[in-house]
This record gives C-alpha cells, sequence and structure tokens, in this order.
C-alpha cells in the first residue's frame, strides 16, 4: 500500500512538473512572437500572442488546483513540499511573463511601422535576445535540475538592466529632438521596460528553482543598475 501511495504522489507531482515545462516552452514562444510582431509590424502575430495568453492562464490554473490538492491528500514534507510550493511560485511567474509579453503586442498598432521603429530596433532586438536566453536558460536548468547553472544566470539579469538603461537614454534622446516622436518612444519604452520585467520574473524562477532543488536560498541581494523610473504596463 505504501509504495502505491509513493508512485501515485510521485505521478501527480510529475504532472505539476510537466505543466511546469510546457508553460515555460510557452513563454519563450510568447516573447519571440511579441518581439517580432513589434519589430516586423506583424498584427496577425501580435494576435496570436494575445490569444495564447489565455493558455498560459489557464496552465496556471492547472497547476494551482493540483498543487492544493495535492498537499491536501498527501500532506507531503521537506523536499516534496518546496517542489510544490516552488512550483506554484514559478507557474505565477510564468504567467506574468505571458501577460507582459501580451502588453508588447498590444502595442504594435500604436508604434507601427515610422522611422523611430526602424531606429531602435537593433538596441530592442539585442534585449530581447538577452531576455529570450535567460528565460531559455532557467526553463532549460530547471528541467536539468542544475542548481549551479542557475546562480549564473541570476546574476546575468544585470546584463539586460544594463541594456534597458541604454535604450532608455536612447528613446529620450529621440524625445527631446523632435516632439513628433513621444508617441512611438513613449510605446516603445513600455515594451523595453516591459522586456526587461520579463527578465526579473525569469531570475525570481531560478531563484524558486534553486530552493526547490538545493533547499537554501540565493542571497537576497542581487545586481540592480535600472537607473530609470518608469513602470511597466498593468495588467
Amino acid at each position: 500500500m505504501g509504495g502505491h501511495i509513493v508512485a501515485s504522489f510521485d505521478e501527480e507531482l510529475g504532472a505539476i512538473d510537466r505543466l511546469i515545462r510546457e508553460m515555460g516552452d510557452l513563454a519563450q514562444d510568447m516573447v519571440s512572437s511579441a518581439t517580432k510582431s513589434l519589430l516586423d509590424n506583424d498584427v496577425g502575430l501580435a494576435q496570436r500572442v494575445i490569444s495564447d495568453d489565455l493558455s498560459m492562464d489557464d496552465k496556471q490554473r492547472q497547476i494551482d488546483e493540483r498543487a492544493i490538492t495535492l498537499i491536501a491528500k498527501r500532506q507531503p514534507m521537506a523536499q516534496d513540499l518546496r517542489a510544490v510550493v516552488g512550483a506554484i511560485r514559478m507557474a505565477s511567474d510564468l504567467e506574468r511573463i505571458g501577460d507582459l509579453a501580451k502588453n508588447i503586442s498590444k502595442r504594435v498598432n500604436a508604434v507601427g511601422s515610422g522611422v523611430m521603429q526602424r531606429k531602435l530596433s537593433h538596441s530592442i532586438d539585442t534585449m530581447a535576445g538577452l531576455v529570450r536566453a535567460q528565460l531559455a536558460g532557467v526553463i532549460d536548468n530547471y528541467v536539468g535540475r542544475n542548481a549551479d547553472a542557475l546562480v549564473t544566470l541570476r546574476a546575468d539579469d544585470e546584463k539586460i538592466d544594463v541594456h534597458y538603461t541604454a535604450v532608455f537614454r536612447e528613446l529620450l534622446t529621440y524625445m527631446m529632438e523632435d516632439p513628433r516622436n513621444i508617441t512611438p518612444c513613449t510605446h516603445l519604452l513600455f515594451c523595453a521596460k516591459n522586456l526587461e520585467r520579463i527578465g526579473d520574473h525569469a531570475t525570481n524562477i531560478a531563484e524558486n528553482a534553486y530552493y526547490m532543488m538545493v533547499g537554501k536560498q540565493l542571497p537576497v541581494h542581487r545586481p540592480k543598475i535600472d537607473e530609470t523610473s518608469i513602470s511597466g504596463d498593468p495588467r
């Protein structure tokens, strides 16, 4: 009987883990597609990202329901409990990444394909590449249970912050040069801020995954070089 209970617990935990992986894959696709839709002014692709957010929300609800049921039925302890609670936290961060990708896609029409979009395309694409690499690395190392690599990935968030500050300053310069640039640059500022926030959520996932694996928290302090004060889109 005991072996059956253990096997059932492992199956239930495995189902939650698979949903986390699915959310991670979807999050990566949404970030890539949102960036591409912005840079290519692809409204159709932007609409697909917005629709994908519904799937992301559904997967988070499934994880929450499964995790709560698992805790109530099995009353896990130690590492097993960390795995369940960690999954809930990671799902929340992944869901927010989906929201932020959706927010970028919602601005595609407003940004359009004007001069500002073309001038900033390289800077935005470079920043998005850093974010995608960080998110992919976090998910890959969570799946591979590579705790040491997660420590390095968390530190990489500093590179995203530095690049965001550079984009922020570049956009402000364009706005001061010509008032006609203010509207498109403001939309691009929010898009860049959303990318920076995605990096923060990827960092949160790395921290939770590390705690799941090792049972210790990473140091509270991590570098933050964002020298701007603009906030991202609300949900």
